[in-house]
């Protein structure tokens, strides 16, 4: 699988911990910054990974900042991404099969290198359960034209 991934200085290196795990599991990573710990304004990352899953050049992302609360705003302004910020293994799942979250978000100051692995290793091996979750999925895609 083709996966995004980026982050803004404070998720540095739990993005640089998790590239070598995804390319291991035999995923495409491509890096779509930051490429350093100076400070950075996560919206810009948030929107050139969302352009790039929107442009199909990803299949999936994942963003890193400090709490994720701001990575999980600004992708969500971008037409057909639902990203999710999950803290624990559960969440992750649930995203996926309840949601059809295409963008996991990380919060690197309450998120271990490990949990961040497992957390990361359910995210993108659960699928969409669909169901009558599809017809809440829809819901949201009708709402982004609001």
């Amino acid at each position: 699988m083709k996966i995004g991934i980026g982050s803004d200085h404070r998720g540095f290196k739990l993005k640089e911990f998790l590239k070598p795990i995804l390319e291991k599991a035999n995923h495409e990573v491509l890096d779509f910054g930051v490429f350093d710990e100076n400070p950075a304004d996560y919206p810009d990352t948030a929107y050139t990974l969302t352009k790039g899953l929107q442009k199909k050049k990803i299949e999936r992302g994942i963003l890193i900042c400090g709490s994720g609360l701001g990575m999980s705003i600004a992708a969500n302004k971008a037409k057909g991404v639902r990203a999710a910020l999950c803290l624990n293994e559960k969440m992750a799942q649930m995203a996926r099969n309840h949601n059809d979250a295409n963008v996991l978000i990380l919060a690197a100051n309450f998120t271990t290198p490990s949990q961040a692995k497992k957390i990361s290793k359910v995210w993108l091996k659960e699928e969409f359960a669909g169901g009558r979750h599809l017809r809440r999925v829809k819901k949201i895609l009708k709402y982004e034209s609001f």
